[in-house]
This record gives C-alpha cells, sequence and structure tokens, in this order.
C-alpha cells in the first residue's frame, strides 16, 4: 500500500483526501499557494509545502514545482483530485517519469477522453449511444452552418477540450450559431489551449445523469451506481442525488453496462465518471464525456454504497484488491449541495474574509468544507466553498435532513448560495423528483 502521499489540490478535495490517509497510516503531503496559507488543509496534512503565489499557473498548474515538492518530501504517490491538473495527461506522464505513483486513470485514457470529439467517435464504435453530432472539430464558422443544417437546430456548441460544464454554448438558429461558434472558439483556445470545436443536438428537455465507474487493479471495469446532477447553473452542477428520480431498474443496467463499455474500451483504471444526457420523455440517452478523475459529487455514491472511494483510489494505485463489496446492492438515498460563494439570485461570485462559520451536524449530514471561521475566500479559484451532504433511507428522507441542515448552516463574510437551496428544496417540481436541466431557469 502506498506509504506517502502528495495531495496536488486545495481546499475542500485537499482536506477530503488528507482524511483518507490520516485513517489508513498514510503520510500526507500538501501543497498551498501563498494565498490559501491559512486554510485548514494545509495545517491538517502532515506536511505542507508551498509551490507559488496566488495564480494556479504559478501554483497548482505549476508542475515543476509540484514534482519538486514531491521529492523534497519523500512522497511516494501523487493524487490530483479533481479540476487544476487531474485530467492533465502530460502531468500524470510527468509523475510517473519521476518513479511517482499516480492516483488515477492512465494518461492514455486521460488523452483520449479529454479530446471530446474522439471520445465521442470511440464511444460511438464502442456501441455507447451518443447524441447526433459531428464527428470532426468544425473548423470553420462555414463547417459549423454546414454541420448544423445536418444535425437540426437547436445545437450544443462545444469547446473539443472542454469539460466540467466549460466551453459551452446553444445556437437557435443561423445567426445565433455565428455568434456562439466565435464565443466558444475563443474560450476555448484562451482557456484549454485548443479552439477545435464540436456541434451536437441540443435537447430543451433533458436530464444530466452519470454513472461511476472503477477500473480495478486486476483488470476489471465495475460501474457502481448513477447520479442525478441536473440542478444546474451555466451547464455546472449545483446539486446531485442519488439514486436517480428518473431512472428505475431496466434503465439502470442500460446505464451501468454502458459505462462499463465505456471504461474497457479505454482500458480505465481508477476512479472514472461516465456522463450521459436522459432524454425523460423516451428513456433515451445518449454519452456526453468521459470525466477521469474523481468528481466533486462522489459523497453521495459512497454513502449508498458504504465504501470509501479515496481508498479505493489508492488500493487500485497500489495494485490493491477493493475494501468495500462493490457489488452489494445500494441502500438510501443522499443529496449534496454545492456551498458556493456567489449571490443566490444571479449566481455571481461573491469571495470574502469569513467572520461566522457553523456547519451542521446529525444523523446522516455530513459537511466536506474547505473553509472555516477566520479563514478567506479569495478571487484566485473556485467558488466552492464546501459540500453539504444529506442521507436518508428513502428520497424524503434525505430532502428533509437537507432542509435541516440548509437551515442550520451558519456563514457570514462571502456570499452564500443557501438560501437558493433553502428555495430549491421546497420547489414542487424537484420534491415531485420530475426536474430537468432547466430547473434553475424557471425557478429565476
Amino acid at each position: 500500500m502506498i506509504d506517502s502521499l502528495l495531495v496536488a489540490n486545495r481546499g475542500e478535495i485537499a482536506r477530503r483526501i488528507i482524511r483518507t490517509t490520516k485513517r489508513l497510516g498514510i503520510r500526507s503531503i500538501a501543497i498551498y499557494s501563498e494565498a490559501d496559507a491559512g486554510l485548514p488543509f494545509v495545517a491538517e496534512a502532515d506536511e505542507s509545502v508551498c509551490v507559488g503565489p496566488a495564480s494556479p499557473a504559478l501554483s497548482y498548474r505549476n508542475t515543476e514545482a509540484i514534482i519538486a515538492a514531491a521529492k523534497s518530501t519523500g512522497a511516494q504517490a501523487v493524487h490530483p483530485g479533481y479540476g487544476f491538473l487531474s485530467e492533465n495527461a502530460d502531468f500524470a506522464r510527468t509523475v510517473g517519469a519521476n518513479g511517482l505513483i499516480w492516483v488515477g486513470p492512465g494518461a492514455e485514457a486521460i488523452a483520449a477522453m479529454g479530446d471530446k470529439i474522439n471520445a465521442r467517435n470511440m464511444m460511438a464504435a464502442a456501441g455507447v449511444p451518443i447524441a447526433p453530432g459531428t464527428h470532426d472539430p468544425a473548423a470553420t464558422v462555414e463547417d459549423a452552418l454546414a454541420a448544423a443544417e445536418g444535425i437540426g437546430y437547436p445545437v450544443m456548441v462545444k469547446a473539443a477540450a472542454g469539460g466540467g460544464g466549460m466551453g459551452l454554448a446553444v445556437a437557435h438558429d443561423e445567426a445565433g450559431l455565428r455568434t456562439e461558434y466565435a464565443k466558444v472558439r475563443g474560450f476555448a483556445e484562451r482557456i484549454f489551449g485548443e479552439p477545435a470545436v464540436l456541434l451536437e443536438r441540443y435537447f430543451p428537455r433533458v436530464r444530466h445523469v452519470e454513472v461511476q465507474i472503477l477500473g480495478l487493479a486486476d483488470g476489471r471495469v465495475v460501474a457502481l451506481s448513477e447520479r442525478e446532477c441536473s440542478v444546474q447553473r451555466r451547464h455546472q452542477k449545483l446539486v446531485e442525488e442519488t439514486p436517480s428520480p428518473a431512472v428505475g431498474p431496466e434503465l439502470r443496467q442500460r446505464l451501468l453496462a454502458a459505462a462499463v463499455t465505456a471504461g474497457e474500451t479505454v482500458g480505465y483504471r481508477n476512479a472514472g465518471t461516465v456522463e450521459y444526457l436522459l432524454d425523460p420523455a423516451t428513456g433515451e440517452f445518449f454519452f456526453l464525456e468521459m470525466n477521469t478523475r474523481l468528481q466533486v459529487e462522489h459523497p453521495i455514491t459512497e454513502f449508498v454504497h458504504g465504501i470509501d472511494l479515496v481508498e479505493e483510489q489508492l488500493r487500485i494505485a497500489s495494485g490493491e484488491p477493493p475494501a468495500g463489496d462493490l457489488t452489494r446492492a445500494t441502500h438510501g438515498h443522499a443529496i449534496e449541495l454545492r456551498i458556493n460563494a456567489e449571490d443566490p439570485k444571479r449566481f455571481l461570485p461573491g469571495p470574502g474574509a469569513v467572520t461566522t462559520w457553523v456547519e451542521p451536524a446529525g444523523d446522516g449530514v455530513r459537511v466536506d468544507s474547505g473553509y472555516a471561521l477566520g479563514t478567506t475566500v479569495t478571487q484566485n479559484y473556485d467558488s466552492l466553498m464546501a459540500k453539504l451532504i444529506a442521507y436518508g433511507f428513502d428520497r424524503t428522507d434525505a430532502i428533509a435532513k437537507a432542509r435541516a441542515a440548509v437551515a442550520g448552516f451558519q456563514i457570514a463574510g462571502p456570499k452564500n448560495n443557501l438560501p437558493f437551496f433553502a428555495e430549491l428544496l421546497d420547489n414542487a417540481e424537484f420534491v415531485g423528483g420530475d426536474y430537468d436541466t432547466g430547473i434553475v431557469a424557471r425557478m429565476r
């Protein structure tokens, strides 16, 4: 088993990983930027190394500084968390080239799934359903217009190298496509360094459902269960729950089988997630993307399966068999709310010093937080402050616990979206379970 681990991330996910290392007796090494020196994860690690100033490019994406920190502390392995370098194939290769264990899938799988056009084509060849769309990049706006004629409007305009809801736009007609194509292409080149754009059919009423997979050390790919991720703003998730209220036994089996096929197609190892768009009217689903890392929303899967996904990641990277029973049926229902430092109406960032921070507690309530009283949420990073997870014996029980937990979570200083969640958890559409990705827009 790995005996020392460098966590190449920050905030709540760094604390989350460190929590598992402490339980397993693994020495933890945190890296941090100058802006994050006072955050809890820095003090909670067995050792901490500053890797640069606030800018992510100079710290959390600074490959040279991270590798130097791993070597200077005698780390045996590197866990990238999510975001930053977690889906960077070159970083994964660099970690291995320096004699370190990479806690994640192989660089080849990361690269294959990081290119959304390549991923679509691979999945189609393997028999995984994909939405109508382009098989090659739309190199010019004229190419995009010609493709849209064949697909039919509205179309989703996507950065081929994008992920996590970034680099997406919807075009309803030719004029809109001209505008959105230019925007997405420019954004993709600026943020991802890759201007390639693809087009897919846009479904006005659709649900976003995903499946957690584990590529085990013995070569098997196991699909655990699905998560519902349809409560979104700007194509980015705010709430996740499992099981999905839209998925019955027969559909679940098809979703899981397709996810296993996707993983086997790329020889997947470690934790990953296969994301789908689900048409609630027909039960059809389409491959969206594969995230080659641990997801933000992994705690809800842990609750219903009774496992620790970070431990499973570490065991896979160590060549060990699973610690938990990955075949047992799920139990209960879990919901995760992403507590962000943002305006609850317009969802605009609102960083600031934390002057009040009181986390809720109780049976079935878990808070994975990156901040505490006296810390500061800066504008340098993602607005996620904490994840509030509620687990109940069924969906009604989980919602009731989530309501109580939201009411008991006290935050002052930064803006926060707790009022939005209080509204959502009383929203008839959400409570009824028959919602889709347009629910937040309808609430506004």
